[in-house]
């Protein structure tokens, strides 16, 4: 075993983390779940998400058997909502191709939609302890920092590198445990910010620490500031309460959500209006602007409400794309959070 696995899976043993809900039991299903749910998120944060999901969704079958609705309802709040419709697409491919289970190999589980090479990584290791490195960030940046690489780990020449190192410090046994170790490590201890370098077991080792490089590594991706968008959110109640929502396209930014009605400018907003209610445009109520940032732009939301307004006959009536929803069935809906937020505001 190598000494960097032998000293993280001493940390490990003291102070890692033993007690997380897909740890008990292990199965291949829970451990997929929690990895894709820790893609950009934290792990207090993914929990009460975890326990909800898998107490609906018990196992794969399950979750491809469950309207994409449903999916959507339980991840709503989780962000990045890509995650999501790939679980559940990913789901329905194990039960065509692999009779109901995710597949004990890398090449078939990379082949699913979602899961890349860490996170196939790390469902061998948890689930079978099957020799397979991971490299998700908390990896990149321990590597970062212990071996001195420098370059944004991004880059794929960077990348490959790391991926090399990674699979060499593979220990020879307790594959689940260490792939838990160097996560949990990088997430409390090798932290981006801060890191607790004096209880540091690599400290001896960590070439960051020994060149006083330990805030410069791993190298900051370049940066360029985000670019702005605006949109108008239309927010249309009729005399019983109900709220006209329409169901985003299938791909891109909340895709398959539901969502207030958006238009890019007032023109736009105003045709579509006409065609939906029965009310005066101008009498808009303007709410407070909602600033809502993604990865790659800020989004700058305006919502505009109307109250007690009269649906024409022939609008709102597409189950597919518009539909009135009372208030309470709103809470069974996959919103986007800052969506949700201003509905429960």
């Amino acid at each position: 075993m190598s000494t960097y696995a032998n000293s993280l899976l001493a940390w490990f043993d003291v102070s890692g983390r033993h007690d997380l809900p897909w740890q008990h039991p292990r199965t291949p299903y829970r451990v997929w779940l929690s990895e894709v749910m820790l893609q950009q998120t934290q792990v207090r944060v993914v929990i009460p998400y975890f326990e909800r999901f898998v107490a609906t969704l018990p196992d794969v079958r399950a979750l491809a058997a469950a309207p994409l609705d449903e999916v959507i309802a339980l991840w709503s709040g989780l962000g990045y909502y890509a995650r999501a419709r790939n679980l559940h697409a990913a789901a329905q491919a194990c039960v065509e191709r692999h009779d109901g289970d995710l597949p004990r190999d890398l090449d078939a589980l990379m082949a699913l939609p979602g899961i890349g090479r860490s996170t196939a990584g790390a469902i061998l290791s948890q689930a079978w302890g099957d020799r397979f490195p991971i490299l998700d960030g908390n990896v990149k940046r321990v590597l970062a920092r212990v071996h001195g690489i420098e370059g944004w780990p991004g880059l794929p020449a960077i990348e490959k590198k790391m991926w090399s190192i990674a699979e060499a410090q593979l220990p020879d046994a307790r594959m689940a445990d260490y792939t838990q170790a160097q996560m949990d490590f990088g997430a409390t201890l090798c932290t981006r910010a801060d890191p607790a370098c004096v209880l540091c077991p690599l400290q001896q080792a960590c070439v960051a620490l020994r060149d006083g490089r330990v805030d410069e590594l791993p190298t900051p991706k370049p940066g360029k500031p985000l670019p702005e968008r605006r949109a108008l959110m239309l927010w249309i109640e009729d005399a019983a309460g109900n709220v006209l929502m329409q169901r985003r396209p299938p791909t891109g930014i909340w895709g398959a959500l539901w969502s207030l009605p958006e238009h890019a400018d007032f023109d736009a907003a105003r045709a579509w209006f006409a065609t939906q209610v029965d009310a005066d445009f101008d009498a808009a109520e303007p709410l407070a602007p909602i600033a809502h940032g993604f990865t790659h732009y800020r989004l700058q939301i305006q919502p505009l409400r109307w109250r007690a307004t009269l649906p024409l006959p022939a609008a709102g009536d597409n189950a597919e794309e518009l539909r009135w929803i009372g208030r309470d069935a709103l809470a069974s809906l996959g919103l986007p959070s800052p969506i949700r937020k201003l509905l429960d505001a």
